[in-house]
């Protein structure tokens, strides 16, 4: 029974090991993934997936390496913001120094709202000074 317990010890352990790294295309998925969730920090608000910038180009480039290191894409995009600040971030989070950014659309609305129903003033009739 014993040896039983460590051949299926010894065989779970493998299988766990043996696993595959991932391949060329699954890298590039990963990639564009990735490289959609982030800005380019020297463009008009554009990807790094979809900018021609040279800057943009090195970081697809560090994205691609992270990857085939075996990083996930949480933990590159987690590297990038570590590197260049949340600005990197294309959907940035709701956090105390964002709250106007999140905010400001909805207060604007609500401001536009109110004024659009407010009531009317009366029109006061200029009265004859017979």
């Amino acid at each position: 029974m014993r040896s039983l317990f460590i051949i299926l010890a010894f065989i779970l352990s493998t299988l766990s090991v043996a696993q595959t790294a991932p391949s060329s295309d699954q890298i590039e998925a990963s990639a564009r993934k990735v490289g959609r969730a982030l800005r380019c920090v020297v463009c008009q608000n554009q990807s790094i997936d979809e900018s021609d910038a040279p800057l943009a180009a090195d970081m697809r480039e560090i994205v691609r390496q992270r990857l085939s290191a075996g990083q996930s894409e949480a933990q590159v995009i987690a590297y990038m913001r570590q590197s260049y600040g949340d600005y990197v971030l294309l959907k940035p989070p709701v956090q105390s120094n964002t709250y106007l950014l999140w905010g400001l659309p909805f207060m604007a609305l609500l401001a536009g709202l109110l004024w659009f129903f407010k009531p009317a003033k009366p029109i006061r009739m200029a009265e004859d000074s017979q």
